[in-house]
């Protein structure tokens, strides 16, 4: 699976699409652009494992 690179927009397993702002090396930081999950996030950003999403 090809790792995210900042600017890329993603979908997560839990239904988060997003567009990454930062690459580490077992994760990603996304600024959250939909929200399907039913959670909520204060600064609307989350973390996503590079296990757990798609480049679209």
């Amino acid at each position: 699976m090809k790792k995210a690179d900042i600017g890329d927009k993603i979908v997560s397993t839990r239904g988060i699409k997003g567009k990454v702002e930062k690459v580490n090396e077992n994760s990603v930081i996304v600024e959250i652009l939909e929200n399907l999950s039913g959670s909520e996030f204060t600064n609307n950003k989350t973390v996503v494992s590079h296990k757990n999403y798609q480049i679209i």
